[in-house]
């Protein structure tokens, strides 16, 4: 059994500072065994706790820590940055640099705008959509996140299409009632969603890689689906790639499938880990965005000079020559030991993967393409395998809807001692 003490103790402090005791809902481990870690420092591919355990990390804060933690380039950059001024309320040169280095390297991106998260990047570039288009109603799918703006947090009714319904207190009706929510991988249902609600879609908005809810791949031919029926119908094709920008390439999975979306967003692994997103795309939509268009949007911390300086340097890394192909080598070595393991064993779980991303899936299916087709017996399998996985020094997200992710800090001999501790997890669980 691992020391929680501290953890314990500063927990049972924060639940009465804080909803829950946390700043973000799946921090406080409500899926899983025990209180919440919190932690104290990380370097590398390690983190430690307050309690002084120590754990190989795949959350690697939600993804954003392609190079690990307090890679040397990028707190190296912050200090430089920090000792100038943390803030200015005005341009910097940092940003020129930053927007250069995306620009020139991402076919798909013709201008930029930066913001200070994930979730305000989708809601700018959603009313950015809506501006342009002058229509109201958004397609997005059921298995998708895209942030907790008001519009979105919203879950499929019953039915092929249907507008959707608030997945939370506080979201009134009439907005929910602009969005339609549909299921992934499914043509007859957005083909429907357009028939029914005609001239009044102004974008439709997907993961092209959905990471939030279990890792549900799309086929290229859906989205190049997707892309058609945009174009011929005139509503904007968005990219929400807060998780796969520049994680399964420099061109994330717009890239990855070579399929151009409209307008991409961008969450913050543009910023080292640092608060950072940007929306970008089209310049004629671009233009709509004031003060060269009527489309409103601002942020005092936009541009940071602290985060934007640490994306540059986290960005310039990622350029090296073969930084993705290592990336993805690396994922494979947990992937393709662990799938082995259990095919021979003939256990109901796999590691599903793309790029530096995996997803452990508690069934034998080696695809899924919608939330629905997780099994339901999947949260109640987790729980044990998630305490096995902490009592053996691995850190995962605290969830088994969340993805994992690779970092080039890992080295081979922690990946395939991860495979090892994965597959003792496995034989726990199951045995169970």
């Amino acid at each position: 059994m691992i020391a929680r003490d501290k953890s314990t103790a500063l927990f049972e402090e924060a639940k009465t500072l804080f909803p829950g005791g946390v700043s973000s809902p799946v921090r406080a481990f409500r899926s899983v065994e025990g209180a919440p870690l919190f932690m104290q420092r990380g370097e590398g591919a390690l983190v430690w706790d307050e309690d002084g355990n120590q754990f190989i990390d795949y959350c690697c804060s939600w993804g954003p820590l392609i190079l690990g933690h307090a890679d040397k380039r990028v707190t190296q950059a912050v200090q430089e940055a920090l000792v100038k001024g943390t803030s200015f309320g005005t341009p910097t040169r940092y940003e020129n640099i930053m927007g250069q280095l995306i620009i020139n390297n991402h076919r798909f991106i013709e201008k930029l705008r930066f913001v200070s998260s994930g979730t305000e990047a989708v809601m700018s570039a959603i009313r950015l959509a809506r501006g342009y288009t002058g229509r109201n109603k958004i397609i997005k799918f059921e298995g998708c996140y895209h942030g907790h703006s008001d519009a979105l947090l919203v879950k499929a009714g019953s039915g092929l299409v249907t507008l959707g319904e608030t997945s939370s207190k506080g979201v009134p009706a009439a907005f929910a009632n602009e969005t339609i929510v549909v299921e992934l991988d499914d043509e007859a249902a957005i083909s429907s969603a357009i028939e029914q609600y005609p001239n009044d879609i102004a974008c439709i908005i997907i993961e092209p890689v959905p990471a939030n809810n279990g890792l549900l791949l799309q086929r290229k031919e859906y989205l190049q689906f997707l892309r058609n029926i945009c174009d011929k119908h005139n509503i904007i094709l968005l990219f929400d790639e807060v998780i796969s920008g520049f994680r399964l390439g420099f061109e994330g999975a717009s890239g990855l499938y070579n399929i151009q979306p409209d307008l991409i967003t961008f969450g913050k692994i543009i910023g080292g880990g640092l608060p950072v997103g940007a929306y970008g795309g089209k310049k004629e939509i671009m233009g709509m965005v004031s003060p060269d268009g009527p489309v409103y949007q601002a942020g005092t911390l936009s541009g940071n000079p602290l985060s934007i300086s640490a994306g540059i340097a986290q960005l310039q890394a990622c350029l090296t020559s073969g930084f993705y192909e290592e990336l993805h080598r690396k994922c494979r070595i947990i992937a393709d030991k662990v799938n082995r393991f259990t095919a021979e064993a003939k256990l109901p779980f796999n590691i599903l993967t793309t790029g530096s991303i995996f997803w452990l899936n508690f069934t034998e299916d080696c695809v899924i393409r919608k939330a629905s087709d997780i099994k339901s017996t999947m949260p109640a399998l987790f729980k044990p395998f998630h305490r096995y996985l902490l009592e053996h020094g691995i850190y995962i997200g605290p969830s088994g809807y969340e993805v994992c992710f690779v970092s080039a800090a890992h080295t081979d001999e922690q990946l395939e001692q991860t495979a090892d501790i994965i597959m003792q997890a496995i034989t726990h669980t199951f045995q169970k």
